[in-house]
């Protein structure tokens, strides 16, 4: 028996609160769950800085990845009952893809790093090629386990990432419109945060999911089921995803590295304090085994010493971001950027470095994007099939799902230190500023929240 086809003398399970078991048979699965790299997202959060908010919210990329994995093995289950390949070509499912689906639903986010997004944005890392690396680097025992399978089995699971895999099937069930990541992270993230907005009836979604010649689509009669995955995930980026305070605290935690970045080029971090992890990152000069020291605990270690720093604005801003102290934030209009640049002088006139302490966000998302171009079908588009085989676009035929077809979910908001809307008997050294400062936000017409 080939590595490939090694299944385990009794399946293992992981109990998983959203799936109540996670089945694992096939061995070179369990072996990369073992791997060092794929145990790194355990120290990893799913939701980075909504802990501050939701505070349930501790899952993992583990949990994810796992829950990823299980829907994936649904999804191939499903399709080997119901749609099996009969001869070559006929767009059914072809189970000898169901291995490389596997790995691929697994291994989708193995590349995320430390408060994903913030690091990102920070120190210009992709996690998306970082995973890929992880999967084809010959020094990761990721690549060494899925060696064993075949020497070029690496590639083509990177080539699910990446969306070259030439089966749309594949590609179409990690990464589409309506697929397992999406999928699990809605139903994991709801369950997680305690709310209801994510929730939607997997069993059934599942049930009408079928595969044809490019891809994946949806029986007609689960219409309404799509409706209901569509609706929630837009609520879950409204009420989730962009709540204010999430996006204050990452608007801290950004400034943060920054503000130790920029000491450590001026030669002005304390020797003690030097976060000897961060530096290949602060000198833009890091490795692949660099990135994969850091975890959120290890820049949390960091941020609790640079509470103790002598510098003000690194140990203001550690103690904001460990102690969970968020600025506050408004909303504005983008004809609002003249208010904007007032507001951070007046910020600057308080003694407040403004690169530090404001800042400007956008939460943009689109619910459903159905790449609405001159083609009837397109690959981004949700498709449902006719009882004769023809497939027509979700938005096609759905009067709720054309009302926010390539609406945009977005907010801009301006972050500003909390202090600047105390009561007068806190505020009393600069109680003109801070006048002058609600003033413009309530007279230009930026909603305070």
């Amino acid at each position: 028996m080939t590595y490939a086809n090694q299944l385990l003398p009794r399946e293992k399970v992981f109990r998983d609160p959203v799936h109540n078991y996670i089945y694992v048979r096939h061995q070179v699965i369990l072996d990369l769950i073992n791997t060092p790299e794929f145990q790194r997202l355990r120290r990893i959060k799913q939701l980075g800085t909504s802990s501050f908010t939701f505070h349930g919210a501790e899952h993992s990329r583990f949990t994810h990845s796992l829950g990823v994995y299980e829907i994936a093995r649904r999804i191939c289950n499903n399709f080997q009952r119901n749609f099996p390949s009969e001869v070559a070509g006929d767009g059914k499912w072809d189970d000898s893809e169901r291995l490389v689906a596997l790995c691929a639903a697994l291994l989708h986010d193995i590349g995320h790093g430390a408060y994903s997004h913030t690091f990102e944005h920070i120190f210009n890392t992709d996690h998306e090629k970082i995973t890929q690396q992880i999967i084809t680097n010959p020094g990761t025992e990721v690549n060494a386990v899925l060696s064993r399978v075949s020497p070029n089995f690496p590639e083509q699971v990177a080539s699910v990432i990446d969306k070259s895999y030439p089966n749309k099937q594949v590609v179409q069930m990690i990464s589409s419109q309506c697929d397992a990541d999406r999928m699990d992270y809605l139903l994991r993230d709801s369950y997680s945060t305690g709310t209801s907005y994510g929730n939607f009836d997997l069993t059934r979604i599942l049930r009408i999911m079928r595969p044809y010649s490019d891809g994946i689509c949806f029986d007609m009669n689960g219409m309404h089921t799509i409706e209901d995955y569509i609706i929630g995930r837009m609520q879950m980026y409204v009420q989730v995803y962009f709540h204010p305070v999430s996006r204050s605290m990452e608007v801290i935690l950004n400034h943060l590295l920054l503000r130790a970045k920029d000491l450590y080029h001026d030669g002005k971090l304390e020797p003690e304090l030097t976060p000897y992890l961060l530096l290949p990152f602060f000198d833009d000069q890091f490795s692949l085994d660099d990135y994969l020291e850091l975890d959120d605990g290890v820049l949390n270690t960091y941020f609790i010493h640079w509470k103790h720093s002598d510098d003000d604005i690194l140990s203001d801003l550690a103690h904001r971001f460990i102690d969970r102290k968020p600025f506050k934030s408004a909303k504005y209009e983008q004809e609002n950027l003249e208010t904007i640049t007032r507001l951070r002088g007046l910020v600057a006139d308080c003694g407040y470095d403004p690169k530090y302490y404001t800042g400007v966000d956008n939460s943009f998302n689109m619910p459903y994007d159905s790449y609405d171009t001159k083609k009837e079908i397109h690959d981004a588009q949700i498709k449902l099939m006719n009882l004769d085989g023809t497939l027509v676009g979700l938005s096609k035929v759905s009067d709720l799902v054309r009302v926010v077809t390539n609406k945009i979910v977005s907010e801009d908001r301006f972050f500003f230190p909390r202090e600047f809307l105390k009561s007068d008997k806190q505020t009393d050294l600069f109680l003109p500023v801070h006048e002058q400062f609600r003033k413009y936000i309530k007279n230009d017409h930026i909603i305070n929240e």
